[in-house]
């Protein structure tokens, strides 16, 4: 054990923060499962909670095998794993496995377990951008030969995602438009994708008014046959649920009602909660172990509950940053922060919906919300963070052992 964690490196506050966020996950993961996991296997209670311990046992080993990697490597397989991923991302939209009229998975043969394309494109993109960028910087005002060839991965894998996974693809449009301000993209480059991207949000929302003022309100969902459409009617529904609240309904798939139900914990969790296990409305709202987690934690744990899960997410965000400002190659910057943007942007999202401050997104609370494939690749993505740390924490162990003048180089 000593030995293992003697080779363990990188930032300490971030391994803290994980570990934090893992044992929330596993207490609330079980609280919220409890009564589902009684009817679903005869009064077995434990079982979510067995299987969130083996995800985290699982993810845990993820983050320690992908930290002790050099992240240069990241560098050298970030080409291969875009272009692997374009097309595991088109097979998804017209071949995958769809549910909720979404088709977002692809099935593995032999082991027969499904994945979430999505997040191993957000990985990929986000590595293959953070590689552009840090060999542009000399072209990165200009247009051609700068701009261009970082925006177009970019379109290409939101377009791709889009039609099964708006609200991912808007998060990972978002992350990517941060980082190439960061990068030192012209302000210009990033103002114009920006109003192009606007256009279509602008047309779901104006036809989300356009719906609730025929005097229908909200409609049940239409099936639609194209996948590429599929997903439009559901869209311009939760628009529209968010726009102009309650419309009575009782259906449990209803946005309002899961909006309603979460609203409901929060009010019962009050300051403090309700204490560990003491939900009540996880019996009542839909998905309460993935992506209404958070109003759980809230009803549990309370408001000062609810705020702790923010400040951790915030200074994971913070140590992030501070990687940035102190790694000596753009590769190892950009990469590092371009990944815990996307980790904190998600969470935030998932907040933002829980306490109706944006409409039903789909997304979970990474590292908190039970166990799946987005569970796995986050904890990849924080083992890479943590590979960029460690190198940082070395670089700067060499400089203080060095004599005063003596340059550094990279191994």
């Amino acid at each position: 054990m000593n030995q293992f964690l003697n080779k363990t490196r990188g930032d300490k506050v971030i391994w803290t923060l994980v570990i934090l966020l893992a044992l929330m996950s596993m207490l609330v993961v079980y609280s919220s499962t409890g009564s589902l996991a009684y009817k679903m296997y005869k009064g077995n209670t434990e079982v979510y909670l067995f299987k969130q311990i083996a995800f985290t046992g699982v993810g845990l080993f993820l983050i320690y095998f992908a930290h002790m990697v050099n992240y240069t490597l990241y560098s050298r397989i970030a080409r291969i794993l875009f272009l692997i991923t374009i097309p595991l991302l088109v097979y998804t939209l017209f071949f995958g496995v769809s549910l909720n009229e979404g088709s977002r998975w692809i099935r593995l043969p032999i082991i027969n377990l499904t994945f979430q394309t999505s997040d191993l494109a957000k990985l990929a993109l986000f590595m293959y951008i953070s590689r552009v960028l840090s060999r542009k910087q000399d072209d990165i005002k200009d247009f051609k030969k700068g701009f261009l060839p970082v925006i177009l991965p970019v379109v290409l894998v939101c377009l791709l995602i889009a039609p099964a996974n708006l609200s991912t693809a808007l998060l990972v449009g978002a992350t990517s438009m941060m980082l190439l301000f960061i990068g030192r993209v012209q302000i210009k480059h990033l103002l114009l994708t920006g109003a192009i991207a606007m256009v279509p949000i602008m047309m779901l929302i104006l036809a989300a008014v356009w719906q609730h003022h025929e005097g229908n309100g909200v409609r049940a969902r239409s099936e639609a046959k194209s996948r590429l459409t599929a997903r439009v009617t559901t869209w311009v529904s939760r628009v529209e649920a968010f726009m102009y609240g309650n419309n009575g309904s009782k259906n449990e798939e209803d946005d309002n009602y899961q909006v309603n139900q979460a609203k409901i914990a929060i009010a019962k969790g009050g300051f403090f909660g309700l204490g560990p296990g003491n939900s009540e409305t996880r019996n009542f709202l839909p998905h309460p172990y993935s992506d209404f987690i958070y109003a759980i934690i809230i009803e549990e744990y309370g408001i000062m509950g609810g705020a702790i899960v923010l400040v951790v997410y915030l200074l994971f965000l913070y140590r992030s940053i501070r990687l940035f400002r102190k790694c000596p190659y753009a590769f190892g910057a950009f990469l590092a922060l371009a990944l815990s943007f996307t980790l904190v942007i998600q969470a935030m999202a998932n907040m933002a919906v829980n306490v109706n401050l944006f409409p039903v997104t789909g997304v979970t609370l990474p590292l908190v919300s039970m166990g799946g494939s987005s569970f796995l690749f986050t904890c990849i993505a924080i083992g890479i963070i943590l590979s960029v740390s460690k190198y940082v924490e070395k670089n700067e162990q060499q400089q203080q052992s060095e004599p005063e003048g003596q340059e550094t180089v990279e191994a």
